[in-house]
């Protein structure tokens, strides 16, 4: 009997739902069984998983994928764990992995962040779903209307109208249904208010050199410094200005050949690697919050 070759094997049967839980909680025994056991009993496959007991904190964590191969749906299932929720004191919550995170981004003069992450949600590779960009400049109203048919929104923010401005920018990231937003070289500082508000939802990226270069032209008192590492970090945003939980961080090393120009343009290449990472993760579910740090799975 010819058995079929490796390209002829038959197909894997037809998709399962993929769902998704993520928990936090004490350290204690008997998590990771009750939580499998409770899966195999309501008919799901585990096909991913990843666990972290943090001895400093004496919390557990755990980001487990599955299939629901028997029909279990999403409510049903969250409202079956709610004991062992109890039980163990969890932060649980069940998402499907089909629903691509509604997101907003925000963006100021510089562009190669915002270009970055919309080639790569058009190209498939960030589980988002962009639903328009805010920006306190019209740069690049042309080209995220014209380009990608997204809307754009202009809110200017002014020294003597702040307080209203954003208000009015809080109204506007509160309407766009988004439950993530990037600030893509969003060069604007968020009220402690909207920082509270949304809360683990506002990602931040910026170069690594502070707090050695703050202000102006960290890229030119970097480079008379003779600095030989470029770095980014990604992180979400608080009312402690930049000081959020870290998310991503990259570095790049540069010489003592390059000019000014030359760091500027390696530092907007991490910027934008890093920044599309923590998107990634975040949208993902990958990241836990572990006091002010993360995990990332």
């Amino acid at each position: 009997m010819n058995m079929p070759s490796s390209d002829e094997a038959a197909p894997r049967a037809a998709a399962y739902p993929t769902f998704l839980v993520t928990i936090s909680c004490p350290d204690r025994i008997g998590v990771v069984a009750d939580t499998a056991r409770f899966l195999v009993e309501n008919g799901c496959n585990i096909v991913e998983s990843a666990q972290y007991g943090d001895p400093d904190s004496g919390r557990f964590f755990l980001r487990t994928a599955f299939e629901s191969q028997q029909g279990a749906g999403l409510d049903a299932l969250r409202a079956a764990f709610e004991p062992i929720a109890v039980k163990y004191a969890m932060d649980a919550a069940f998402y499907d992995q089909g629903v691509k995170m509604p997101a907003l981004l925000l963006v100021s003069k510089l562009g190669h962040c915002l270009n970055d992450l919309l080639y790569r949600w058009r190209a498939g590779a960030l589980p988002i779903d962009i639903k328009g960009v805010i920006s306190n400049h019209l740069d690049f109203k042309h080209f995220v209307e014209t380009s990608y048919g997204l809307p754009f929104t202009y809110i200017p923010i002014e020294k003597a109208t702040k307080a209203a401005d954003m208000q009015r920018l809080g109204e506007a990231m509160e309407g766009s249904g988004a439950e993530l937003f990037v600030l893509a070289r969003y060069m604007q500082v968020l009220t402690p208010a909207l920082c509270d508000r949304f809360s683990g939802r506002v990602i931040n990226i910026h170069h690594s050199f502070l707090p050695s270069f703050m202000g102006a032209r960290p890229y030119q008192r970097a480079h008379e410094r003779g600095v030989k590492l470029i770095g980014a970090t990604a992180h979400y945003v608080t009312s402690d200005l930049d000081e959020g939980p870290i998310i991503e961080q990259s570095v790049e090393r540069v010489r003592h050949n390059q000019t000014t120009s030359d760091y500027v343009a390696v530092g907007r290449d991490v910027e934008a690697v890093v920044l599309a990472r923590a998107v990634k993760w975040h949208a993902e579910r990958r990241i836990l919050m572990n006091g002010h740090r993360t995990v990332v799975f």
